[in-house]
């Protein structure tokens, strides 16, 4: 998602990233968590639960994981769950990526010269 403009309080925020733990025993694979992951950090696995499933699995490029705790909201079963692992301070390339342009008032992060 881009933003049009840089928050003013973006000093003071971080960007959390979460660990996801499955418990793969009580997984019944409806798939839910895996459709309603905002940033698609987790897919179907080809192996089989003892409940004969398809449980889910962490992709390994999983940093985009934000600990917004939706597909443990969303889980039937209560099968899987996040836990936050670190929070990292916002960089200026940070506001690069999801920033499309600066306000003229606001001179924090625009190159001098």
């Amino acid at each position: 998602m881009k933003f049009w403009r840089l928050p003013l309080d973006a000093e003071g925020h971080s960007i959390p990233h979460g660990e996801v733990h499955i418990i793969e025993s009580r997984c019944k694979g409806c798939g839910f968590c895996i459709e309603f992951c905002p940033n698609g950090c987790l897919k179907q696995s080809r192996r089989f639960n003892e409940k004969g499933y398809h449980p889910p699995e962490v992709v390994f490029q999983a940093d985009d994981c934000v600990d917004c705790g939706l597909c443990s909201l969303i889980c039937p079963e209560f099968a899987i769950f996040t836990e936050l692992k670190e929070a990292k301070k916002i960089t200026e390339e940070d506001i690069r990526r999801v920033t499309t342009r600066f306000s003229r008032k606001d001179t924090r992060y625009m190159k001098k010269g």
